[in-house]
């Protein structure tokens, strides 16, 4: 831990058997970004040696470095959520407010992936993520449309569902994964990529799918419901190296084994984590996007790299 950085410990409860070999029973958490007003969409870029997040209602993309800090990347973003890098280490952005999805070239420039399904503009892309064989894949429910401070300029819905839809690795198409959700929020892959993963913030689920070879899913299933009555949703998603998979949820961050039971929560008292990524050297600092800030802690196993 950087003695320059506010730290705080959290505790952890819901501890089931082997929960040790996750996490330590009182983490100290570091305070890395104040004054973030809605945190999300943290991926940690390992050749640039940085975490990139956005706040979405403070319309900015950040990049924050260990002993330098914070650096604004874009802004205004039109509302960006979500962040991937792909396989050529470009930002990839699910662009909500703004309806789009997007990428930073080489260049500095920024391009426009996705906005249109079958003619009819996307709702607002909320996550991203990049699959091995360079695959985008990224969830697309209307809440960019409704959530105040959070909207771009064209409030009308045109899809009547909310898919999760993959651009194809060369970028000529785009297709609709999946329509079984009644509000898609976080997404990731287990470690193998055989399974793809999605929470639905509205039913307070998350569903699993096998991934077949053409890339299609099938067997959608309830990986995990939750009942737990403290505050939040289902939110931001990813996998550790053991197949565990880790969400921010109802008062915290869950980590459930690959059957889908809780191993053990992070509770997060007066910080609503919105998002997570894994990050650093050795994949084992979790990185926490909330409301009002940006969090880091350092957990037992590493997670699966963003690249």
């Amino acid at each position: 831990m950087h003695g320059s950085l506010e730290t705080m410990s959290v505790e952890i409860d819901l501890c089931a058997p082997g929960w040790e070999r996750i996490v330590d029973k009182n983490p100290p958490i570091e305070i890395i970004a104040r004054d973030i007003i809605f945190g999300e969409g943290p991926v940690w870029d390992a050749r640039g040696k940085r975490l990139v997040f956005t706040d979405i209602i403070g319309d900015t993309i950040w990049s924050w470095k260990p002993n330098v800090g914070q650096e604004v990347i874009l802004t205004p973003t039109v509302k960006a959520n979500g962040l991937a890098l792909d396989l050529e280490n470009r930002l990839v952005v699910a662009g909500w407010g703004g309806r789009t999805v997007f990428r930073q070239e080489k260049d500095g420039s920024w391009k426009t992936l996705a906005d249109k399904w079958q003619g009819k503009k996307l709702n607002t892309p909320n996550d991203i993520v990049v699959k091995s064989d360079g695959s985008i894949w990224f969830t697309d429910p209307p809440g960019g449309m409704y959530n105040v401070g959070m909207v771009g300029t064209d409030l009308q819905r045109y899809l009547e569902t909310q898919p999760v839809f993959r651009i194809s690795a060369d970028g000529k198409s785009l297709t609709a994964v999946c329509e079984d959700n009644v509000y898609p929020n976080g997404l990731c892959f287990s470690p193998d990529e055989k399974i793809l993963y999605v929470n639905c913030s509205r039913e307070r689920v998350i569903r699993a799918y096998d991934v077949k070879p053409d890339s299609s899913v099938a067997n959608s299933r309830i990986f995990h419901q939750y009942t737990s009555p403290e505050r939040g949703v289902p939110d931001g998603m990813k996998c550790d190296v053991a197949g565990n998979v880790w969400c921010t949820a109802p008062g915290g961050i869950w980590v459930h084994d690959p059957s889908g039971k809780p191993i053990v929560r992070i509770k997060t008292p007066g910080h609503h984590p919105t998002n997570i990524a894994f990050g650093d050297d050795d994949w084992k600092s979790l990185y926490i996007t909330n409301i009002g800030s940006v969090t880091r802690t350092r957990v037992k196993i590493a997670g699966v790299p963003s690249r």
